[in-house]
């Protein structure tokens, strides 16, 4: 047990994780920072901060606080278990083991990554597609997974969650994304055939990992940004046609293991709500709440006796633009609101970057675990 912010905590990392996704009350919110770590201006303003090293330092202050954490292949091509070909990688740009190209693009405090090659750019049909070297699960060894499980239990009893599959959006990072809307009304054999093999390749690594860790991993982390700040990127009679069901055959696999299925997708969602609930999904993440008609009151009302929650916590406004007070304020009423009677893990909306005010990422951490 640790001291902090006035309050003594009783639970483990792993059991809150656990009753909350039970939808039962645990002594403090649950916190991860999967898929909303802090970029690396911000960890070196963090550290700055603390007056700690933006290493070890780092992490140790983020391990006071952190329930859930991510153990397995990312399913990169520089995972530590990758024995794949070769991919290129360097400060200019790396290879993915779909053969699509990344390069970085400055936003001022840091850098993100932008395709700059689309492998399946040119496919016309689906003869294409015998031509093009698709990923192997083969290529990562999974032996190590229940010992870095374990290693993970033992030094905090952390709740375990693996990084699943990315379906339509790894589909149109291969296509180009107005190409893959275009497939869908005029080459819909040519769409379906990409999202098939991209969907057989991550229940089969998902398998493969779940097997592999004999049921230390409780979560997969699924997903795919189909909303933006006003609306769903494409309407709801397509994506039940087009995406749905891909993730309803992914989600039945992750379900065989008794595990529960975490989904991401930034945007304004309330619309696909009740659909994803449909096709199988336990956790709704990312919850952009700075988008237009996001209402976490009414997402919990109508959906949180079946439905958990996690992020919230706004990277569009609050963390980089708001005061101590207005992050103090938010994270109190997420917690108020999605907390209610369990179901919510708190996390940012998405990564914490560069130029956020190393002030508001602390006043969140502690304003969490002072909360009841």
């Amino acid at each position: 047990m640790i001291e902090m912010a006035g309050m003594r905590e009783q639970m483990s990392p792993r059991e809150r994780v656990r009753l909350a996704l039970d939808h039962k009350e645990t002594d403090r919110v649950p916190i991860t920072l999967v898929c909303s770590e802090l970029e690396p201006p911000a960890r070196e303003a963090l550290a700055g901060h603390l007056g700690v090293d933006a290493g070890e330092g780092i992490d140790r202050y983020l391990e006071q606080f952190v329930d859930l954490v991510v153990v397995g292949p990312s399913f990169r091509g520089w995972d530590p278990d990758y024995h794949g070909p070769r991919l290129d990688r360097s400060p200019r740009g790396y290879d993915d083991v779909w053969v699509g190209r990344w390069e970085p693009v400055s936003y001022g405090e840091g850098l993100h990554w932008e395709i700059a090659r689309y492998p399946l750019a040119g496919a016309k049909d689906i003869s294409d597609l015998a031509r093009h070297r698709w990923p192997d699960p083969d290529w990562w060894d999974y032996s190590a997974i229940p010992l870095r499980a374990d290693e993970a239990v033992e030094r905090r009893d952390y709740s375990l969650m693996m990084m699943s599959g990315n379906l339509f959006e790894r589909t149109w990072w291969m296509r180009g994304f107005e190409q893959t809307l275009m497939d869908m009304i005029d080459n819909p054999e040519l769409y379906h055939a990409i999202i098939g093999r991209v969907t057989d390749f991550y229940i089969e690594t998902t398998r493969r990992v779940l097997s592999a860790a004999d049921g230390r991993i409780e979560t997969a982390f699924t997903g795919d940004d189909i909303a933006g700040q006003e609306s769903l990127l494409l309407s709801l009679p397509m994506w039940e046609e087009f995406i749905k069901p891909y993730h309803a055959r992914m989600n039945a696999a992750i379900h065989e293991f008794g595990v529960r299925v975490v989904y991401h997708s930034d945007g304004n969602v309330m619309d696909a709500i009740p659909g994803l609930m449909d096709m199988g999904i336990d956790v709704l993440q990312a919850l952009q709440f700075s988008a237009r008609g996001m209402d976490p009151k009414l997402m919990k009302e109508e959906y949180g006796q079946r439905l958990c929650f996690e992020g919230g916590i706004s990277v569009q406004t609050t963390l980089p633009f708001g005061t101590v007070e207005e992050v103090q304020e938010e994270v109190r009423e997420r917690i108020r609101v999605l907390g209610a009677g369990g179901g919510y893990i708190l996390s940012p909306s998405h990564a914490i970057m560069g130029g956020t005010p190393p002030e508001n990422v602390v006043a969140m951490f502690e304003t969490a675990v002072a909360s009841l």
